[in-house]
């Protein structure tokens, strides 16, 4: 067993969160126990064939680890293959292939500390995880979630928010933004935007009180708080967040020009995974890494092939590879040589690179 491979688990629960969202809960043999321990924030990848097409998304795990279940929740989008079957077609007692937890949105939880939460929409799903999480085991002194959503009909993990908010009433507080309902001040109506934000941070917040930020919903919602937060002092190693998707990303990215000395250059490529190496030849301006390791045979893990996730994230041991854009790995892992092959191409005549360091 490892972590790179798929596992054929059993749907044991679907629950109807929201008219347009689904949780899923899996059947953990218990000899996968062990491998399909996670943290807080960690996302599960799933696999289907939707059309006879291979169709790969990641989803967020919405459980705790104390509740001894492994769920995420799922939310329709237009137009979207996997999140439409998921709603509408699968049922309890269907099969998925799941690869193990990934995912780098997680928390430091050595001392108590105050957190704030921002989420929007399905971006709750990472975030309730660890919003009980930290309840449960009493490792925040406190914690703030500002919830945005259209209005109070579409709130996905409602009466879980409320009843967690009951019983911890002296740690935990929600404030609910709606953009189509009006509930009162003008402090809870519209989008989380960077004007929002500000807003909510001079009357809510106490930035000063605050160890951590932690955001999960649409990008341009991310980015907006994570402008507002900074520009009001807030350290940015203090921001966490989580991108689902490459949603207004590649708009302002574009992948640099090969440069002439890399003009009919090519690489010989190894790549080591479960022990098994691949080898195979790649021009410096061909394909990705992953897309030419595919290619050649190779069953590397991957989703989003937008730089966004990191189950494609690998560590090169040996030459030079330079990645288009990367939204998922830390400056110091980076520097430790890890990087994504979905956005890699090689800079120098070897290049080795090990998945088994991850």
């Amino acid at each position: 067993m490892n972590k790179h491979q798929f596992y054929h688990l059993q749907v044991s629960d679907v629950r109807r969160l929201t008219p347009d969202c689904v949780e899923l809960s899996f059947e953990i043999p218990q000899d996968k126990k062990e491998l399909f321990q996670f943290s807080p924030g960690q996302y599960l990848t799933l696999k289907a064939f939707i059309g006879g097409e291979d169709i790969r998304r990641s989803y967020s795990i919405c459980s705790s680890p104390h509740e001894n279940r492994m769920s995420v929740a799922i939310k329709k989008i237009p137009e979207g293959r996997f999140s439409g079957y998921a709603n509408h077609q699968l049922k309890k007692g269907d099969y998925l292939d799941v690869m193990p937890p990934a995912g780098q949105f997680v928390m430091d939880t050595g001392i108590k500390k105050n957190y704030v939460f921002f989420a929007a929409g399905s971006g709750i799903t990472p975030i309730i995880s660890q919003i009980k999480h930290l309840l449960f085991h009493g490792m925040a002194d406190r914690v703030v979630l500002i919830f945005g959503n259209k209005n109070f009909g579409s709130i996905i993990f409602r009466e879980e928010i409320e009843n967690l908010k009951d019983k911890y009433l002296q740690n935990f507080s929600v404030h609910h933004i709606f953009s189509r309902e009006k509930i009162g001040t003008p402090l809870h109506h519209g989008r989380i935007d960077k004007m929002k934000c500000d807003d909510i941070t001079k009357r809510l917040l106490d930035i000063n009180d605050v160890h951590e930020y932690y955001i999960c919903g649409p990008n341009d919602m991310i980015f907006s708080i994570r402008e507002s937060l900074e520009s009001m002092g807030v350290e940015p190693s203090r921001i966490k967040f989580e991108l689902f998707n490459t949603e207004g990303l590649k708009k302002t990215l574009v992948r640099p020009e090969v440069r002439e000395e890399y003009i009919d250059k090519a690489s010989d490529i190894s790549i080591k995974m479960d022990g098994d190496i691949f080898e195979f030849s790649l021009d410096y301006a061909g394909q990705n890494l992953l897309d030419a390791a595919i290619e050649n045979g190779a069953d590397l893990p991957y989703s989003c092939k937008g730089g966004v996730c990191c189950t494609c994230k690998a560590r090169v041991l040996q030459g030079k590879v330079e990645m288009d854009v990367n939204y998922a790995l830390e400056k110091d892992e980076v520097e430790a040589g890890y990087v994504l092959l979905c956005q890699s191409h090689p800079r120098t005549e070897k290049v080795y690179i090990d998945f088994d360091q991850n």
